[in-house]
């Protein structure tokens, strides 16, 4: 599929998006938003591609919102507000519910929608020296949408004091707050994202599927009904063809079939 605002790339298993919008800093708009969300849509449904790679084209990652497109909404209804912010919410719930493991190559400077696009990754690699801000308060407006995947990753006290602030902060701040999992030198930048592609095909392909499934439904099940579940699905996968396999071969001492 050909798209105007992201750029995307196969490699064996591996696929990369780029954000391709460097011209204004990888900002979002109703294009992009759209455009990611299908790809993911597309990427979630390719049986050759075991893990995705979320990255920005240039020197930013993504800015949030861009500012035509912010232009174009002044004047918009609270319906035609609605109907956006869905986009928006469609699109974070699309990579978070991803069945394959999303790898944040952080390459930039991130701002407002940006950060949930990093939050909603599994893995989030970055640089030193990058800025980062929660900026909506600044307009008079918060970080709504992305506070739903910004939570599991920033606590509920960092999260009242960047939000209210909108202050700029710095690679290790965001290292600190849980936001970004790793920093590494600009040398290192592109081997340890290498380094986890490697570490994700050791484990099997539906397995990674339902440690995220697992999850999500942790933070939305009642903790009753989800430990049920948990005894249920562990009980399911020992007997799948899957689960047998890798037992098989941890028994057997060789590599799973998915490793080969």
């Amino acid at each position: 599929m050909r798209y105007d605002t992201i750029e995307v790339s196969k490699q064996n298993d591996v696929a990369t998006i780029y954000l391709n919008r460097p011209e204004v800093h990888n900002a979002m708009n109703e294009s992009l938003m759209t455009e990611l969300t299908d790809c993911f849509k597309e990427l979630s449904d390719d049986n050759i591609v075991r893990i995705i790679v979320l990255t920005g084209k240039g020197k930013s990652f993504c800015a949030g919102a861009d500012l035509n497109w912010m232009k174009s909404m002044v004047n918009y209804s609270k319906e035609d507000n609605i109907k956006d912010s869905r986009l928006l919410l469609d699109l974070f719930e699309t990579i978070y519910s991803c069945p394959k493991p999303v790898i944040g190559r952080i390459n930039g400077h991130a701002f407002g929608g940006g950060l949930g696009l990093i939050a909603v990754c599994d893995i989030a690699i970055s640089v030193p020296g990058l800025k980062f801000a929660f900026s909506e308060a600044n307009l008079g407006i918060i970080s709504s949408v992305i506070s739903t995947y910004v939570a599991p990753r920033v606590s509920l006290s960092n999260m009242r004091r960047l939000f209210v602030t909108a202050e700029r902060f710095d690679t290790a701040v965001a290292r600190g707050i849980g936001l970004i999992d790793f920093v590494v030198s600009p040398e290192e930048f592109d081997s340890k994202v290498e380094y986890y592609i490697e570490q994700l095909r050791f484990s099997g392909p539906i397995a990674m599927a339902e440690v995220k499934n697992l999850i999500k439904n942790l933070r939305e099940m009642h903790i009753d009904k989800y430990k049920e579940f948990t005894v249920e699905k562990i009980s399911e996968l020992r007997i799948s063809e899957e689960g047998q396999e890798g037992i098989n071969a941890f028994l057997e001492k060789r590599k799973p079939r998915w490793r080969e």
